[in-house]
């Protein structure tokens, strides 16, 4: 008969811990590159909004417009909302890659809001506006998934 290899295993020492998954520190790992991720994105998301609205401020003519629409605004209006949403929102990603402990739920509330404000933009420039919104929806569950006890 073979015997398992390894150092043998004493029975009157410390036994494993019951409640630790065995994959507990891949997690670990996951969740906070998840989070790094989503403020990483919200930089770049933040920058991409800043470069939209000075679009709109400066050269109107690229976005269409659409007649009749509920939440039309000039598209001078919507330049400045898009430049100051994207301050806000580079500099709350900017505090989650820092870790600063406030950062991340107020980075679920400006995500939400730039989701918002990208569907609205929604008729304006439809792919774009697409393509954000789905950037947000990622960001925001990544945002979501992370909860102190998994990395502790």
């Amino acid at each position: 008969m073979s015997q398992a290899s390894g150092p043998p295993r004493d029975p009157s020492g410390p036994a494993p811990a019951p409640n630790v998954p065995p994959s507990w520190p891949h997690r670990a790992d996951t969740v906070v590159g998840l989070v790094l991720f989503a403020g990483v994105m919200m930089l770049v998301n933040g920058v991409l909004e800043i470069l939209q609205g000075i679009v709109a401020v400066a050269r109107d003519s690229i976005y269409v417009t659409t007649p009749h629409y509920t939440f039309e605004f000039s598209l001078t209006a919507w330049g400045w909302i898009h430049i100051v949403w994207g301050v806000i929102l580079a500099a709350v990603g900017f505090g989650v890659v820092k870790g600063v402990p406030w950062a991340r739920v107020a980075a679920i509330l400006v995500v939400a809001v730039s989701l918002a404000l990208n569907f609205i933009f929604l008729p304006y420039y439809p792919l774009w506006s697409l393509v954000v919104i789905a950037i947000d929806g990622f960001v925001l569950w990544a945002l979501c998934t992370y909860h102190s006890h998994n990395i502790e």
